[in-house]
């Protein structure tokens, strides 16, 4: 309860009275963000033979990340997730300090074998925080790599940290138990409309999809208006078309949800 005060003081002889009046006010009830105390921090590696060369014209390796004090579980999944998108080879390192390290001796060893070469490498990954709150960190994992070859590859991951519980989330912990189906056919709609088309046109011409059936993948985020799914660069998709973005509103999964957990606030 919140009350303006006012002192009045009225001098009678050697006697001080007080006076006190207000409207009362309601306080607003407090909004806890931001539970889990992290700072971020900026590996910036440049190769041997970048000399004067500017960032843009040299092999480069550039990463962002956010590091959460007293939070080793959460902060090794941060890791795992940057140190596996763009694995050299096939397996992610155990540290992000490694993989810069690693990824430079790459283009080293590119170099020695065709020193003539103007070819340079990129790395340039991340990892932010998008949403926190008592129950939920959610945060973006992504960047762009160049090793060499026609093109490079960028990439988009997710991780929906469960605060209290200090643990991923996954699909199942959102859903009761069957949802599977129920789920596949709403995202399997929404993604026939985003892509303008029909309920019965084939997904054989210009997708990856196994056995030309929709599949919904487990990349995704969860935001205050429903679940955004990212399907990455050919995963369903050849090269050029780049990133697909598909979310649900709640509004159409809200029967399949399960109750109490920390979506539960945003599927209202």
């Amino acid at each position: 309860m919140k009350t303006r005060h006012l002192l009045c003081s009225v001098a009678i002889g050697l006697t001080f009275a007080s006076c006190q009046w207000g409207v009362p006010k309601q306080q607003k009830e407090a909004v806890v963000t931001d539970t889990l105390v992290y700072t971020y921090k900026t590996i910036h590696e440049r190769a041997a033979d970048c000399g004067d060369k500017p960032d843009s014209s040299c092999t480069v390796v550039q990463v962002k990340y956010p590091v959460f004090t007293g939070q080793k579980t959460l902060n090794d999944s941060v890791a795992g997730k940057l140190t596996s998108m763009f694995a050299m080879d096939g397996k992610p390192d155990s540290s992000v300090a490694l993989m810069s390290k690693k990824f430079l001796q790459a283009y080293m060893d590119f170099k020695k074998g065709d020193p003539r070469s103007e070819m340079y490498f990129e790395l340039n990954s991340y990892a932010k925080v998008l949403v926190q709150d008592s129950s939920l960190t959610t945060l973006e994992v992504g960047g762009y790599s160049y090793q060499g070859g026609a093109h490079g590859a960028s990439a988009t991951f997710f991780i929906n940290w469960d605060t209290k519980a200090n643990k991923d989330i996954a699909l199942d912990d959102l859903f009761k138990t069957g949802y599977q189906d129920k789920l596949k056919g709403i995202a399997e709609t929404i993604f026939r409309k985003d892509e303008k088309l029909s309920d019965t046109a084939t997904l054989a011409n210009d997708y990856f999809f196994k056995d030309n059936k929709f599949a919904l993948n487990d990349n995704f985020s969860i935001t205050p208006t429903g679940l955004k799914f990212v399907y990455n660069e050919y995963e369903i998709k050849p090269y050029a078309a780049g990133i697909t973005t598909l979310v649900i509103p709640y509004s159409q999964i809200k029967s399949l949800l399960r109750p109490n957990t920390v979506v539960t606030k945003y599927a209202k």
